[in-house]
């Protein structure tokens, strides 16, 4: 049997097993290309494709060639270039790696973008590796992968700052960029429709190569302006010209969606970005205040770092207003002055973040790690659980403030001491550990969305 009909037969039982947007992102565009002495070879179009179906495909692609050869099958992923084909929207492998053309109208460069948002100036960490990673294959190879890119997360993770990276690497080269916030193209949508000019302002955007549209959840409700930006993605994933969108939340809890846009969104690569962990946060004081050309002690880095978890823009906030102080008053600083001066902002960051009862933060801690409340507050002393039970310790007191004595109380009678050593034992192991970094941001976001109770 051919490679390439045993990949088309492969493909078939992969499209049942994977989700449409991981299937469209990672497989859609591999092919068969040979088949012997027990290897299998899959050419797929970039490397960073290649790498992740190694990592998270690897055993299931082996197990369905082995089932469907008869044999014991191992598979190698090959990269190959893509380019474009004479006929317009269409794209093949070479299979001597041929370098990709693109050949689209030079007009005006993109305009509008933040000099100060480059990948240059953007931290990555585990937080955001996938969408950081995939915005930098899309200014490398616009239209060709992961189109449409939609990055979601919360407010402040760094998302418009890729959307300016991504705009700002490629106009310098033969790719028309253009930077729109969803509410500045339904204003001028709007206006386009008062003055009876809608087809003209749809037709501009036939003179972009890449579109790179923030803040979508404001299309929420908003039917004739959805009605639009849809065939204009259309027009723009018909001729491969690249689409990159931000937005707060997945494309399936944007409230009144268009069902033809939603589906639209979720058939690229749909990413996630978190908020920033301890480590990527240190990273980001430390590369922040080098930029203010401020130097400051790695213990008032790692302060800024635990008491301002949420939105990078806060941070950064609370690093300039230290700066700023530190220069006017020639003074260098310490841990207790930088208290006094960011006591409003750390008061106003934990409330943000929501000040949760000691229940609320204990079930929310057992429930993550799937263990009673009860064990928690008891007497077991197992890994797991002593754990979750250092973690509610951190939370309480970081988060809430709450005095030592309190938190030993409510998690049964402990010594302060304990309370301490457990507290200690978290602040430590966050700045090294990712896992436990990401696994208390992720306890934050399920307190946060179950309120304040």
């Amino acid at each position: 049997m051919q490679a390439d009909k045993i990949w088309q037969a492969a493909l078939g039982e992969l499209q049942i097993q994977v989700n449409k947007a991981n299937y469209n992102t990672w497989l859609k565009d591999s092919r068969g290309i040979n088949y012997a002495n027990g290897v299998f070879t899959v050419a797929v179009p970039t490397a960073f494709i290649a790498e992740w179906l190694k990592g998270r495909l690897h055993s299931v692609v082996c197990r369905i060639l082995s089932t469907i050869t008869g044999s014991t099958t191992e598979v190698v992923f090959q990269v190959q270039a893509v380019i474009r084909d004479s006929a317009p929207g269409r794209t093949r492998l070479m299979p001597d790696g041929g370098v990709s053309i693109k050949e689209r109208p030079t007009t005006a460069r993109g305009t509008g973008f933040n000099t100060k948002y480059t990948f240059n100036t953007f931290i990555a960490g585990d937080c955001n590796r996938l969408p950081y990673t995939a915005s930098l294959e899309i200014s490398e190879n616009p239209g060709e992968v992961f189109n449409p890119l939609f990055i979601y997360g919360s407010t402040g993770t760094g998302k418009t700052h890729l959307l300016h990276a991504i705009g700002q690497s490629v106009r310098h080269g033969e790719v028309n960029a253009l930077y729109m916030s969803a509410e500045q193209f339904t204003n001028e949508f709007i206006t386009a429709i008062r003055n009876r000019k809608a087809e003209e302002f749809r037709a501009k955007f036939s003179r972009v190569d890449m579109l790179l549209l923030d803040d979508i959840q404001f299309l929420s409700g908003k039917n004739q302006t959805q009605e639009c930006i849809f065939h204009i993605i259309n027009d723009f994933l018909a001729d491969n010209r690249q689409v990159v969108i931000s937005c707060d939340r997945p494309p399936k809890e944007i409230a009144s969606l268009n069902a033809r846009l939603r589906s639209r969104l979720e058939g690229g690569l749909v990413a996630d970005i978190y908020t920033p962990d301890h480590k990527t946060r240190l990273a980001i004081l430390d590369l922040k205040s080098s930029l203010m050309q401020a130097s400051f002690d790695t213990t008032i880095l790692n302060f800024l770092a635990t008491n301002f978890h949420g939105s990078v823009r806060t941070l950064e906030g609370a690093l300039i207003r230290l700066s700023s102080y530190s220069r006017m008053s020639n003074t260098t600083l310490d841990v207790d002055a930088v208290k006094q001066l960011l006591n409003d902002m750390i008061a106003a960051s934990r409330q943000s973040g929501g000040h949760h009862t000691a229940a609320a933060v204990i079930n929310a801690v057992a429930d993550y790690f799937a263990i009673p409340p009860d064990d928690i507050t008891g007497k077991k002393r197992d890994l797991k659980t002593s754990r979750a039970r250092h973690i509610v310790m951190y939370l309480l007191r970081q988060q809430n403030n709450t005095n030592l004595a309190e938190i030993g109380r409510v998690l049964g009678n402990r010594d302060h001491s304990t309370v301490i050593h457990g507290y200690n034992r978290i602040a430590m192991d966050i700045g090294s550990d990712s896992q436990l970094s990401k696994s208390i941001e992720d306890i934050r976001l399920m307190l946060k969305s179950r309120g304040s109770a």
